[in-house]
């Protein structure tokens, strides 16, 4: 009825029903100071309800049609001072500050939104996000289920993530090919005292295979290159701190012996952990912090 072509390749599925609009919204509990979030606003029928309810909205949105639509919709109007677009791809540009995030994301996107979301500092409140139904039952699957991945355990290491509802299809215009559901993400505040890169290095590892035991897994040649490559530089950062301190403390030196293999050292702290026969897909957030441990207090690390 616009004369706007939707591009479905690149996820433009107009979010119609007026009723799941205003659930989300609900579920959102925006508060009228808030700064929201919104990328792929589209035709704006999320953002013109949100408008109405909070401090200001910053619509990013990367098709200039859409932007020319959004525009149009609230120009004269008491909303259009409180209407903020960016123009472009939200992976390539930086985050605004902003208290809550609500978006129907084009599901292509999701996966990398939502760690740079979690990576995002300062703390936002909340996100309310639409995602592939498949997508959305990853980020909230737990050991031992069939979709227990990689992606699961890293969400809810920095986020606590509910499911809230499903979305059918034809609450879409055009309909996408997949059913649709809504999730909300809670950042941890403070989040876990871990090194993420290292965290989800060792995680990678274990999921590429999530139903081989972990002793099977790491007998990858390519991890045990990377891992010993690690290691050597591991040490000789030791050396370097030792030789440079050793009028002031304990001589640190880490020295590695001819004969050294990484790969019996790393089927050592496999077992001194107690995770040798362990398969990721049963294994924890705790479980994985252990395991990190006991890898890095021998010198082992992972990028």
């Amino acid at each position: 009825s616009l004369g706007i072509l939707f591009n479905t390749g690149a996820g433009q599925h107009i979010l119609k029903n007026p009723l799941v609009v205003n659930s989300i919204i609900d579920k959102a509990a925006l508060r009228r100071t808030d700064v929201v979030l919104e990328v792929g606003p589209g035709t704006g029928n999320l953002t013109v309800k949100m408008l109405e309810k909070v401090k200001k909205v910053i619509a990013c949105e990367i098709d200039p049609r859409l932007v020319g639509e959004l525009q149009k919709r609230v120009q004269g109007t008491c909303l259009a001072n409180k209407l903020e677009i960016k123009v472009g791809d939200i992976l390539k540009t930086d985050l605004p500050f902003f208290d809550a995030c609500v978006a129907n994301l084009p599901y292509q996107i999701s996966s990398p939104f939502v760690f740079k979301l979690l990576l995002h500092r300062p703390f936002f409140r909340c996100a309310i996000l639409m995602f592939q139904r498949e997508f959305a039952l990853r980020l909230v699957a737990k050991p031992g289920s069939k979709l227990y991945c990689r992606l699961s355990i890293n969400t809810q290491l920095l986020a606590r993530v509910d499911h809230l509802m499903k979305v059918g299809k034809n609450n879409f215009r055009p309909p996408p090919k997949v059913e649709s559901s809504v999730v909300r993400i809670e950042p941890k505040n403070p989040p876990p005292p871990i090194n993420f890169q290292e965290w989800d290095g060792l995680v990678r590892i274990a999921f590429v295979r999530k139903n081989k035991t972990l002793s099977a897994a790491f007998k990858s040649s390519a991890v045990e290159q990377l891992l010993d490559h690690n290691y050597r530089v591991h040490c000789s950062l030791h050396n370097m701190v030792s030789s440079f301190l050793i009028y002031y403390i304990v001589f640190l030196c880490t020295e590695i012996p001819e004969n050294f293999k990484i790969a019996e050292k790393i089927q050592t702290v496999l077992k001194d952990t107690g995770y040798s026969e362990k398969r990721a897909r049963s294994m924890d957030i705790d479980d994985f912090i252990r395991l990190l441990h006991g890898f890095n207090s021998e010198g082992i690390h992972f990028s």
